[in-house]
């Protein structure tokens, strides 16, 4: 079985969860890993000199350990058929494994295994609105936005913006359901073209 590997990066609360987990629903044989769940221990993550926890960085995640899960998904399913369904929307010997996450292109390792990539972005104003919304473990200290997370986030794009890869950027601001439609036909005709 072919696994096609999806990439949904972006901006901090940028919607990649969202779209990740609604796409999972949505395609057969799928499965899904967070790059959130890699996150070193906080006492591991380095501190600027203003205080704040270097999150925004590949130094703070575990990629060997994510990398190694990824490959073993792979490998899980070479070799192996999935029965087809009336309802199955794309080709059933095709298994579908979604890469979500914030810094998903800058890991050469990791970039280099994926089939489709996509980037959600949202301006600096609605994107400080919702990250305010959200509660995490450990709180954002004050400034922290606009001290590390922004500023990050604009190198990291600005990094990628120089890669030769193909990567489609998705406008966050649009409706769920309007990314969604969109990504999920855009998967359909290049997963189509992967097995033909």
């Amino acid at each position: 079985m072919k696994t096609f590997i999806v990439g949904i990066g972006g901006v901090t609360n940028g919607g990649k969860t969202t779209l990740a987990h609604s796409l999972q629903k949505l395609l057969p044989n799928c499965s899904l890993i967070c790059q959130d769940n890699y996150f070193k221990p906080e006492a591991e993550v380095a501190t600027d000199d203003r205080g704040f926890k270097q999150y925004d960085v590949l130094e703070a995640l575990e990629m060997e350990a994510m990398m190694s899960d990824i490959l073993s998904r792979i490998t899980q399913h070479k070799g192996t058929e999935q029965p087809q369904t009336s309802q199955e929307k794309c080709d059933p010997s095709v298994h579908f494994l979604i890469i979500e996450g914030f810094l998903l292109y800058h890991y050469k390792p990791l970039d280099e295994v994926f089939d489709q990539r996509y980037f959600l972005t949202v301006p600096y104003e609605e994107c400080k609105r919702r990250r305010s919304t959200r509660v995490y473990d450990p709180p954002d200290p004050p400034g922290y936005f606009d001290g590390h997370v922004w500023p990050m986030y604009i190198k990291h794009k600005e990094e990628m913006n120089k890669l030769q890869n193909k990567i489609v950027f998705l406008d966050g601001t649009k409706t769920k359901e309007e990314i969604l439609c969109y990504v999920f036909t855009d998967i359909k005709k290049a997963a189509l073209h992967c097995t033909s």
